[in-house]
């Protein structure tokens, strides 16, 4: 399994507080490019999405200014676009989106980009490790490392948005009885949207692991509904991949799905994609592209991903001739183990 550091994750941190007074006690200053002149730029509370502020693009520049008391993880959107991320803290921030640079910002964001730079360098001497004997040993050694440097600053700022953030990296590791436990030693980590979300989605992932009913949802798209009980619980087996034409995991998979495919669609196997976090017009293109020639369930979204408790695709889910999940979060050589053996089954039933 690759390192968790080497691809290391987004951050979320705390909700925006805004504060009363007339006189703006923050100044962030983007620049863009003057190709972008007349777009509004937003800038959205990273935790629960909502806008905190906007400004219209002038001369390749915009400048948002207000008040804030709690620092909070910001995202700057730009034409439906994601334009970089900082933490909003009191002060002047000046961002320049091409090369994702921030100048003039304040404490918060400096331990972070502190601990950024720390980390890359830790990457980059992992990456370069000697490919000998000793190797093992030696990405262990940073991998620890990596972990104590991410522990030092997290416990010098488990109260702010540094620590939330370092406490998020790490919450998508989690099952949900170690999250329970870490959220009972820091209960405010408790309050943040992402962390909430995050959590109940493990509830979900766990009511929909290996063992149980396969639960139901509905998409539309182009005026036509479909259902995953259309598909699942028909009296076969079906292998069902949630993916995204953008995701290249997810397409180097298809690989393996069209081995399975071939090997076993006139023997009672079934296969279905569900096309997530993807625009229509993408996942059509995409199965054009890679020819792929099982049926998909288009436009769905974050519909079966919340329900599934999905945090990372592909997701691969088998469900037997009863919609009852017999393998789940599987690839490669384990998942043309796990359908082998589902299909050798079905074989010696009939």
């Amino acid at each position: 399994m690759k390192p968790r550091f080497l691809s290391y994750a987004a951050m979320a941190l705390f909700a925006v507080s805004c504060a009363t007074a007339t006189t703006p006690n923050y100044t962030v200053n983007v620049t863009l490019s003057p190709d972008e002149d007349g777009m509004m730029l937003y800038m959205l509370d990273y935790d629960s999405w909502e806008k905190m502020d906007s400004a219209l693009v002038e001369n390749g520049v915009a400048t948002m200014k207000g008040n804030i008391t709690t620092p909070v993880m910001t995202q700057l959107v730009l034409d439906g676009s994601r334009a970089g991320r900082f933490i909003l803290e009191p002060g002047t921030i000046d961002y320049n989106v091409q090369e994702r640079k921030l100048e003039n910002t304040g404490s918060l964001n400096k331990i972070l980009e502190e601990l950024g730079s720390k980390q890359a360098v830790l990457v980059k001497q992992y990456r370069e490790l000697p490919q000998d004997s000793s190797l093992e040993a030696n990405r262990k050694a940073i991998e620890q490392k990596f972990e104590a440097l991410n522990d030092s600053v997290f416990n010098a700022n488990s109260d702010n948005a540094v620590g939330l953030s370092i406490f998020m990296q790490k919450a998508y590791e989690f099952d949900r009885k170690q999250l329970d436990e870490q959220l009972a030693k820091y209960p405010e980590f408790a309050k943040s949207a992402r962390i909430q979300k995050l959590r109940q989605s493990l509830v979900n992932k766990e009511e929909t692991s290996v063992g149980h009913k396969f639960k139901d949802f509905a998409v539309t798209n182009d005026g036509k509904t479909q259902k995953l009980s259309d598909y699942v619980g028909k009296g076969h087996y079906t292998l069902v991949d949630f993916w995204a034409s953008w995701c290249g995991p997810c397409i180097r998979e298809t690989k393996v799905i069209k081995e399975l495919y071939n090997k076993y669609a006139d023997k009672g196997l079934e296969v279905l994609g569900v096309a997530v976090w993807d625009e229509p017009a993408n996942t059509l293109k995409a199965i054009e592209q890679h020819q792929l020639p099982w049926k998909q369930i288009i436009n769905a979204q974050t519909i079966p991903t919340d329900i599934y408790g999905i945090s990372g695709i592909p997701c691969i889910i088998l469900f037997d001739p009863e919609g009852n999940i017999v393998s789940r979060d599987k690839q490669d050589a384990e998942l043309v183990a796990d359908v082998d053996a589902a299909m050798a089954k079905l074989a010696t039933a009939e």
